[in-house]
């Protein structure tokens, strides 16, 4: 769902720019005024993980593949507002470092991905976890509903922009963005479901507010688990086009696409220069992709906490 360059014009990145910004002033100031210091560790291993999950994508129908946004899996360990600020560092440095995302669209791919979707995904399951009596089990089913509404709906925040730019027609533009996201919501339904049913049955202390004990050892068993993704999984991820590329194919606006004359990605495409591997370069810029958004969210969420002690 990474808007590339040239699919929005300048109102809508403008006002999509503001708008994410606003969202992570908030979020930062929320971090740094209730988060427990102990847990700061935990907003970069969760975008060291969301970063690593993203990279595979799954197929879902008629050559489509799609990928897990972790918007509700992040929002559900963390909270909105750090879940913001952890998610927030994955969609800047995909863009920066590998080109995953127009720069002039960052604006909107923050708004989608790192405000909507788990702002939404925390609307979606509380409630629903709270209605449904609150056991694992209802959690479970709560993070399931949520992580596909918020999936659904960043796509349709998505489609109103495509349409707000007059790429295409917004008749054309949201039943085709719901309809291919409805199917991707889905394997972001099971896998944020999965991961949590995990993470409770080892570690049930992530899912309560209070800080979890041992944060150091969970910090490196979560890096190594994110490692084990890109070193053993994305190499094989599906090759197939994302739910948007789909669309705009299908609906004949690819061809907007374009690059950014004035800046170039170190590692493009998640490949490595002068590497003849593609499979190699993929790991490489994993692990370093890993590695920077990391100790990007830790250290943001860090300084906020500094910050506050003065």
């Amino acid at each position: 769902m990474h808007i590339p360059n040239g699919f929005i014009d300048g109102k809508t990145a403008l006002t999509t720019g503001v708008l994410a910004v606003a969202a992570l002033a908030w979020a930062l100031q929320r971090v740094r005024a209730t988060l427990p210091p102990q847990r700061t560790p935990l907003l970069g291993l969760a975008a060291a993980f969301i970063f690593a999950a993203q990279m595979l994508n799954f197929p879902v129908a008629g050559g489509t593949s799609g990928h897990l946004i972790g918007g509700a899996l992040a929002a559900i360990l963390l909270g909105p507002a750090a879940a913001l600020v952890s998610m927030s560092a994955v969609i800047v440095l995909q863009c920066l470092l590998f080109n995953d995302g127009g720069v002039t669209a960052l604006g909107a791919n923050l708004f989608n991905m790192a405000v909507i979707a788990p702002v939404v995904a925390w609307l979606v399951y509380q409630p629903v976890q709270r209605l449904l009596g609150g056991s694992t089990r209802a959690r479970l089913v709560a993070a399931a509903l949520a992580a596909w509404c918020s999936t659904v709906v960043a796509a349709l925040a998505c489609a109103g922009q495509l349409a707000w730019s007059g790429t295409v027609k917004g008749a054309l533009a949201f039943p085709a963005m719901g309809g291919i996201h409805a199917l991707i919501g889905i394997g972001e339904a099971l896998i944020t479901a999965l991961i949590l049913r995990a993470v409770a049955a080892a570690r049930p202390d992530l899912l309560a507010e209070a800080a979890p004990a041992r944060p150091a050892g969970l910090v490196v068993l979560g890096l190594l688990a994110a490692v084990g993704l890109v070193v053993f999984v994305a190499p094989f991820a599906c090759a197939w086009p994302d739910g948007l590329e789909k669309v705009a194919a299908q609906l004949g606006f690819e061809h907007k696409a374009s690059a950014t004359p004035w800046f170039t990605s170190p590692l493009a495409d998640y490949q490595v220069a002068g590497l003849t591997s593609e499979k190699l370069g993929i790991i490489l810029a994993g692990l370093f992709g890993i590695l920077a958004v990391f100790v990007g969210a830790w250290a943001v969420a860090r300084m906020m906490k500094v910050r506050s002690k003065m």
